[in-house]
């Protein structure tokens, strides 16, 4: 039986300044190094604080690499669509290098439909530009030839696209995943289709995986992540009080973005943006219930939406280390 990897994923979206997001990240990733999680990961926003704090992942984790030693330092993801892909080429080469060997490349087409318009993209085209700039990332990491004999990439970085995760939503994009071998990344939370709000996140996802392990070619072992929301106080009460807010602000803005979220309690939030929270005992029960987590390699915990101030998700951490990681790791794969 393989053993799940336990990762730590941030939005950057501490309720202070950028600089010290970036300081609470770094201090929130290092807390989770020291307590043996097996890797951090960061995502990447253009423009809007309040989705994400982060415009250049590779920049940041270059500065986490220098702090940690061990842990595993993933992008969750780069919005590849919105980037020159020569320049994340040689970016995650360099970062490749400085961290020995710790980076894991998520990649998206991003989603955000004004954040494409400074770029000279609209959002229709995100998945052709996407496409293409896939194709000439990897082509660089394999050290082809770059539109002129002369032209390689250096530092070379030929085992990075074997680190490849790509982040869909669609059974569709699953199979595409798998079928390139890539790693497939699973998100936290995703809109329900029409005239079913309470449809489970695993109904969702569970086609997906299965559209991505029978696309695998032979030989290729099986790379997938799921996220997900996950805040472990010391007690329910605690964990509610701090959760009520964030959920409640999550479901206004889905339902801003044209998505259905039906009820307005706590736990009609809960059900339908995917959040577990409480005490260890009642994550850990929640999780065990997600049918979809006993089929991945990977899981990596967030905070957001709820997010608590910094010293709850350094404790929540720690419980998380301490109660849900060991249970976890020890599921079947199925």
């Amino acid at each position: 039986m393989t053993r799940k990897r336990i990762g730590f994923f941030t939005r950057l979206l501490d309720e202070v300044s950028a600089q010290e997001r970036y300081r609470l990240a770094t201090e929130q990733i290092q807390h989770a190094e020291r307590l043996g999680f097996d890797s951090a990961w960061i995502a990447q926003h253009h423009f809007h604080e309040k989705e994400g704090g982060l415009p250049a992942p590779l920049v940041f984790l270059a500065h986490v690499a220098a702090h940690t030693r061990t842990i595993r330092l993933g992008t969750g993801i780069i919005t590849l669509a919105m980037e020159n892909a020569l320049r994340v080429a040689e970016d995650a080469a360099v970062l490749d290098l400085l961290s020995h060997e710790r980076l894991e490349v998520g990649l998206g087409s991003g989603g955000t439909k004004t954040s494409f318009l400074p770029f000279g993209l609209t959002i229709d085209q995100r998945a052709s530009v996407f496409a293409d700039q896939l194709h000439t990332l990897l082509s660089a990491w394999r050290g082809d030839t770059l539109a002129h004999p002369d032209n390689h990439l250096y530092p070379p970085a030929p085992t990075l696209a074997q680190r490849v995760w790509i982040a869909t939503f669609s059974v569709e994009g699953a199979a595409r995943a798998g079928a390139a071998g890539h790693g497939l990344m699973l998100s936290r939370t995703q809109p329900r289709p029409p005239g079913q709000p309470d449809l489970p996140l695993e109904a969702i996802q569970n086609p997906m995986i299965d559209a991505y392990l029978a696309a695998l070619p032979a030989g290729i072992a099986p790379r997938i992540l799921a996220s997900r929301t996950a805040f472990v106080a010391v007690s329910n009460d605690y964990a509610r009080r701090l959760a009520e807010p964030g959920l409640r602000r999550q479901a206004e803005q889905f339902q801003a973005a044209g998505h259905v979220i039906t009820g307005h309690t706590l736990e009609s939030h809960a059900r339908q943006l995917d959040a577990h929270f409480g005490d260890a005992p009642s994550v850990l029960a929640s999780l065990r219930a997600d049918s979809t987590l006993q089929r991945v390699t990977d899981i990596t915990f967030q905070v957001h939406s709820i997010d608590p101030p910094h010293a709850d998700i350094l404790r929540s951490i720690e419980l998380i280390a301490d109660h849900i990681a060991p249970e976890l790791r020890a599921l079947e794969q199925a």
